[in-house]
């Protein structure tokens, strides 16, 4: 069984959702991705399209609350923002907490492709944290 990691963050619609997005194209034969929110709503349109443009299709996922995998085990949870930490849930065994925050895309102002840049350097930021992410976690596991 592959370790569970979870991103969560307020509304799981565009940094939790992209991190799901980009761990599953980095590592998705060693870790289950998975995204929540705190108060889910909707993907944003945004989002998929500046993850669609790194070639990572993210349109089929769905924004889900957090109490859906609660009594579940996570060896991760890792934060994309600061209120998604101040309230994170507690998660039955051993679990390593990570907070990344990021800038929140969605309350970018201006033209479509000025929010549409937003997106794709709060992408391109998560990327590199996922990315870090996993080769950290390799070495761990080789050092044993």
């Amino acid at each position: 069984m592959k370790p569970r990691v979870l991103f969560l963050c307020t509304g799981n619609s565009c940094r939790s959702q992209m991190a799901e997005g980009w761990l599953r194209h980095f590592a998705g034969d060693r870790f289950e991705a998975l995204s929540a929110g705190m108060k889910p709503s909707q993907v944003n349109p945004l989002a998929i399209k500046a993850m669609g443009e790194a070639g990572i299709d993210i349109s089929a996922h769905r924004s889900k609350h957090a109490s859906e995998f609660l009594g579940q085990h996570m060896p991760y949870v890792i934060t994309v923002c600061d209120n998604a930490k101040e309230s994170c849930p507690i998660f039955p065994g051993p679990c390593q907490r990570m907070h990344w925050p990021f800038e929140d895309p969605a309350l970018a102002t201006g033209t479509d492709e000025e929010r549409l840049r937003v997106f794709r350097r709060v992408r391109d930021e998560i990327r590199d944290a996922v990315s870090g992410f996993v080769s950290q976690t390799a070495a761990a596991v080789i050092r044993g």
